[in-house]
């Protein structure tokens, strides 16, 4: 006897999240695009760093650049800690790929941001991703609604 597909319905907006309409999410991205550039910076730096202690000789005395490795990792911990805190969800490091929780016909979907993008003008489901990333122009009346 073979299973039937478990499919998982499109998630409900969850009422203490916060949800962006895609003007607030525009009004917060030079706040926000500034906080990814710095996790860009700390997070090549930190690999950096890590290259360095891992191509080390066993001779080397790396107890500073460990301790400098620690530092880097604990800023960028802070800076995703604090996009955390407007409510915005890191994607990816290096390409600064932020995702901004909106909802749209009664569920929750995602406003997606890239860096070198001047603005949001993206969307994708939850389960999506950066692959199935549509113009907002392309989401159906009503428009993105206020949470």
């Amino acid at each position: 006897m073979t299973a039937k597909p478990q499919f998982e319905p499109a998630a409900e907006p969850q009422p203490d999240r916060k949800y962006f309409t895609l003007e607030e999410a525009n009004k917060a991205l030079p706040y926000v695009s500034r906080i990814a550039e710095d996790i860009r910076g700390a997070y090549r730096h930190a690999l950096t760093l890590q290259e360095q202690l891992e191509t080390a000789s066993p001779e080397e005395d790396v107890s500073a650049a460990q301790r400098e490795y620690e530092r880097a990792i604990a800023e960028l911990n802070r800076f995703v800690d604090e996009l955390h805190q407007v409510g915005v969800e890191l994607k990816d490091y290096d390409q600064c790929l932020l995702d901004f929780p909106a909802v749209h016909e009664g569920r929750e979907v995602y406003l997606c941001w890239k860096r070198g993008e001047n603005e949001v003008h993206a969307w994708h489901e939850i389960d999506a991703g950066f692959t199935g990333r549509q113009d907002v122009s392309l989401l159906q009346h009503p428009p993105l609604e206020e949470k």
